[in-house]
């Protein structure tokens, strides 16, 4: 069998600048601009993932973003040490949390933010057991 890794996560955004500021402002995440074929492209460098930022026109055929949880990819998880910090932090910056941190079972914390576009952001926070 083939070996895979994984390349990138694509997002869509009305507003491609807000969006990498929030993940600027919240993760650290680094913004990378350039011009692709003559238009503005917003990547972003997140925990060694590539973030593509597509833009959508105003009036375009794109659905709306679901509210989670739904079928298909629900949501994507961020990796953290000392999650109860970290999510002071955020909400210091203004996060929206739909889970505060809990312990879902010996050895695991996890707490879900709102992103952009509603997009659901896992933060877990793994110990020994």
């Amino acid at each position: 069998m083939s070996g895979f890794t994984f390349e990138h996560i694509h997002l869509r955004s009305p507003d491609p600048e807000a969006t990498a500021q929030f993940y600027e402002a919240m993760f650290g995440a680094n913004v990378i601009r350039s011009v692709v074929g003559g238009a503005p492209r917003i990547d972003l460098k997140l925990g060694g993932m590539d973030v593509f930022i597509a833009p959508v026109a105003a009036g375009s055929d794109v659905a709306p973003a679901p509210r989670s949880p739904y079928q298909g990819l629900d949501h994507f998880g961020l990796h953290v040490r000392n999650i109860d910090a970290v999510v002071a932090e955020l909400k210091a910056k203004g996060a929206v949390f739909t889970m505060e941190p809990n312990t879902i079972r010996p050895g695991l914390r996890i707490a879900f933010l709102r992103g952009p576009q509603d997009v659901s952001i896992e933060l877990l926070e793994r110990s020994a057991a």
